[in-house]
């Protein structure tokens, strides 16, 4: 037998032993936190895999502006995802941190609402870290609400900054790095990419 094979055999045993012994089915909270791209575009691609399975997804997208996104055209177009935007930008663009600090809360409320519906099966939060870590809406309440979360919903939250205590209670970390970014050498944003 060949190295190559062999070295293939012993993985493949390694990976069936722990296929095997994951025998928990429950909902998870997943965290994408960083500096890095692609922490929005995970969270999305859950909710292309949740459409495909028949699945109901609920969107909320704190911070994000008027601007009309790839993924809110795409989600407007379907009936099993329910979702809502912040719609205003945050701090650097309202320059009215009152008026964030409201719109936060009607994001947390809306959030709120879709954790606890039992037809929504996932829940992608957007940008929630990020408004966490300017203390617009306190992590300890986020972590109460995750805690009391229906045992098969999944949440996945997204944004720079994450609580440590989200860090904590979460299912699955992802920490999104970012050596180089087209936009450090002067290419703006790029539609479908970026947008």
């Amino acid at each position: 037998m060949s190295d190559h094979k062999k070295e293939m055999k012993e993985v493949k045993a390694k990976v069936a032993d722990d296929i095997a012994k994951a025998k928990t089915d429950k909902g998870v909270i997943i965290v994408l936190t960083g500096d890095g791209k692609g922490k929005s575009s995970s969270g999305f691609g859950m909710v292309l895999r949740c459409l495909g399975h028949g699945m109901k997804a609920g969107v909320v997208q704190f911070i994000k502006g008027q601007w009309k996104t790839g993924e809110m055209l795409f989600c407007e177009k379907h009936s099993d995802v329910e979702y809502f935007s912040m719609g205003e930008g945050f701090t650097w663009d309202t320059q009215d941190k009152q008026g964030d600090i409201d719109r936060t809360r009607e994001c947390w409320e809306r959030a709120k609402k879709m954790i606890a519906d039992p037809s929504i099966d996932y829940v992608l939060i957007d940008e929630l870290n990020v408004v966490t870590s300017f203390g617009y809406l306190d992590p300890s309440e986020v972590v109460s609400v995750l805690k009391s979360k229906p045992d098969n919903k999944h949440v996945v939250i997204t944004g720079r900054g994450a609580d440590k205590s989200i860090i904590e209670l979460a299912d699955t970390v992802s920490v999104i790095e970012s050596p180089k970014h087209a936009f450090d050498n002067g290419v703006k944003a790029q539609k479908g990419i970026e947008f």
